[in-house]
């Protein structure tokens, strides 16, 4: 599509620094077009703060700030911690923020006769890939602008210059020029000194961490806390029913303040690269330990295992933007289906930076203190063990014996 024949476009906008500075950008490169920033509020809390203000003010004829967390727990969050998916450690934070953002801004690009579409994604990233994805599902022909691929910017310095130089107001500097993704699940910290491997991140650094505390900061006593879930969904915490979305901030507030959740990873991005980020998920990391532990007494062995190993191709397809896909959509069925045993409580114990596992119960539990104890019992038979290990150990004693024959006639 000509630049000539873009009129208006819808700007994935955040107020960070990358779509703060691409509203002037695109005014001045797409023939003083027609800009719409719209952001989805994923729980990013004060990041919202005088975004409307702000993006009229550098050139934007209107802003949408689209309420999108109770579609984000319920719709992308949830179905992911019930699939027990992490990509290589990470709880996926960023990755199932797009889809929904992407989705919304498809749908009000539409409604606005929108020309283009713009994210500000750079060229060595995931995410571009991941907001791509999603407007194709939903918008295959629409045209997309990507100013990190198109622009003569090479840094986040040079974002700042130019930024200054068109009297964009920002809220970093060059010294706290971390690279930052914040929602209601997550807070990932890229950039700066986290860039050298070798560099241990500065958690007991004032302001460093935004939802929690270093675990050497963490109270010396425990908190305990409960769990309800029902069909693999987290609905009570410590007695009080509650929305999967409360239940996640309660958490976030509970984890952060014991030092839960730190993450320092090093990551096989989409793109081919490695990257270094530091992730902040103290809610996430209680609802994931909670879950699986429920799971261990609900789920029996093959569909745990099972679970275990198509969790992996879910992260991916989550990691890699592929949510809108068949694939995906077919494991969420199978995911589905193993959860309908999954209701119960769990205790946790949560103790400077440490989950420790305090207690679980369910009418769905497949242990039996009966059947496993060490102690006398009558409902199983012992003797039972050894004509089970003569058939599975058949194929190895066949396989020993002709081993064994074949030698005895090869030294003859």
């Amino acid at each position: 599509m000509n630049k000539k024949d873009i009129k208006k476009v819808v700007l994935a906008y955040s107020g960070g620094l990358d779509t703060s500075i691409i509203i002037p950008w695109l005014k001045e490169n797409y023939n003083n077009c027609e800009v719409i920033a719209v952001s989805g509020n994923v729980g990013q809390a004060d990041e919202l703060e005088g975004l409307e203000e702000k993006a009229i003010k550098t050139g934007a004829s209107k802003c949408y700030v689209e309420d999108l967390t109770d579609e984000f727990v319920d719709e992308y969050v949830i179905p992911t911690v019930k699939a027990g998916a992490l990509y290589e450690e990470y709880m996926l934070g960023t990755s199932f923020a797009r889809p929904v953002i992407a989705k919304r801004i498809v749908e009000i690009a539409k409604a606005e006769g929108a020309d283009a579409i713009c994210h500000g994604c750079t060229g060595k990233g995931n995410d571009q890939v991941r907001f791509e994805l999603t407007i194709k599902a939903f918008a295959p022909d629409m045209h997309i602008i990507a100013p990190w691929r198109e622009w003569d910017i090479k840094s986040r310095e040079e974002e700042i210059e130019y930024a200054e130089a068109h009297n964009v107001p920002l809220k970093i500097n060059r010294e706290t020029n971390y690279s930052k993704d914040k929602n209601l699940w997550h807070l990932s910290h890229e950039g700066l000194d986290l860039e050298d491997a070798g560099n241990e991140p500065l958690y007991e650094k004032e302001g460093f961490l935004e939802m929690g505390v270093s675990p050497m900061m963490a109270p010396d006593k425990p908190t305990y806390i409960t769990l309800d879930f029902e069909q693999g969904v987290p609905v009570a915490l410590n007695g009080e029913k509650m929305s999967a979305k409360d239940i996640i901030l309660a958490l976030n507030k509970l984890g952060g303040e014991n030092g839960i959740g730190l993450l320092d990873i090093v990551e096989n991005r989409l793109v081919g690269m490695k990257c270094r980020g530091v992730y902040e998920t103290p809610g996430g990391s209680i609802l994931y330990f909670a879950h699986n532990y429920l799971e261990t007494v609900c789920l029996d062995k093959m569909t745990a295992h099972k679970k275990q190993e198509l969790a992996i191709t879910f992260a991916d397809l989550v990691y890699n933007g592929q949510w809108f896909t068949p694939l995906r959509e077919a494991l969420s069925a199978f995911v589905d289906k193993t959860q309908e045993t999954v209701t119960g409580k769990v205790r946790i114990k949560l103790y400077k930076g440490n989950m420790i596992k305090a207690g679980v119960w369910s009418d769905y539990s497949l242990y039996s203190e009966e059947i496993a104890t060490f102690g006398e019992d009558h409902v199983y038979d012992q003797t039972d063990a050894k004509g089970f290990i003569n058939l599975f150990g058949l194929p190895i004693k066949v396989q020993a014996q002709v081993k064994a024959a074949v030698e005895k006639k090869n030294n003859k």
